[in-house]
């Protein structure tokens, strides 16, 4: 009996701490979208001004940005030759600039320009001559 009472005891410790640990970290995460979404752009911040600091950024406008995670996956891309997991590629669409930013290191890997697939103008051709002779 008294080592059912034991197990009890130790079972209800085991839950007690395991309750407290799970709680802890739900009140630590994030309560809704818009606190995430904070979070987020507080990141973005952080990002941009550390970059910012090392390149000229465009002012205006917002850019896309991702994070490389499988480096392997863009091999025979010039652009991503010396990429690593974990670095950022900044992306300003209307600038038509890329950069690929490594935050560990604090540095900048590459700088490319941004060939986004607009449509080439025809060329301009000459009138056909109208005048018969």
């Amino acid at each position: 009996m008294k080592g059912l009472i034991a197990a009890l005891v130790i079972l209800l410790i085991a839950t007690t701490f395991t309750a407290i640990y799970y709680y802890q970290k739900a009140s630590a995460a994030p309560k809704t979208i818009e606190d995430s979404q904070a979070a987020l752009q507080v990141e973005v911040n952080t990002l941009l001004e550390n970059v910012g600091k090392l390149i000229v950024l465009p002012p205006d406008e917002k850019p896309v940005i991702a994070t490389v995670a499988d480096p392997t996956k863009l091999q025979g891309q010039p652009f991503f030759a010396n990429a690593q997991i974990g670095d950022k590629v900044i992306i300003y669409p209307e600038a038509r600039k890329a950069i690929l930013y490594n935050p560990e290191s604090n540095k900048i890997v590459e700088v490319a320009p941004l060939n986004i697939g607009q449509p080439d103008e025809a060329p301009a051709t000459a009138p056909a001559d109208s005048e018969a002779q």
